[in-house]
């Protein structure tokens, strides 16, 4: 009977953490292709992965919810740029994301910007919808925010 009570909270957990799967990518021209299959904008998160402590909270509070997984599944394709201390990056990542920062003015952590992309003869081109950051309130507070940015509400 252990064994059985055992393997069953095992099987929940195992399809708990499965359902809450949400790809970040750090691949700006992989998530440009994806988004232009799936017609969905880039999410672009501006990060201290490990340093900024409202990166975490908004992470904490958002990000690693059912609401806002449920949510980026079904609108977003999901990017980080990340800007950690402790961690170094591939130098072609490095580069990466501080042209992103520069393109995008990001002063601040954490920063997202919600932008289509399309990459014409080696260039990308961005149309930015809007951005934000950290708000007090959990996920469904942000997830109206940045509705109402996505969809001009």
């Amino acid at each position: 009977m252990k064994k059985i009570i055992v393997l069953a909270f095992f099987v929940i957990g195992f399809i708990s953490v499965q359902a809450q799967d949400v790809v970040w990518n750090n691949n700006l021209d992989k998530a440009i292709e994806l988004s232009k299959k799936t017609n969905k904008p880039l999410l672009l998160f501006f990060t201290g992965s490990d340093w900024c402590g409202w990166c975490h909270r908004l992470q904490d509070e958002v990000f690693k919810k059912p609401e806002f997984i449920e949510w980026a599944k079904k609108s977003v394709v999901l990017v980080e740029v990340d800007f950690p201390r402790k961690t170094q990056l591939a130098p072609e990542l490095q580069t990466q994301n501080n042209q992103l920062q520069q393109f995008f003015a990001v002063r601040g952590y954490p920063t997202v910007w919600f932008v289509n992309a399309t990459k014409k003869e080696g260039k990308i081109e961005y149309e930015k919808i809007g951005s934000t950051g950290y708000l007090a309130g959990g996920a469904k507070t942000w997830l109206d925010a940045v509705n109402a940015i996505l969809y001009k509400k």
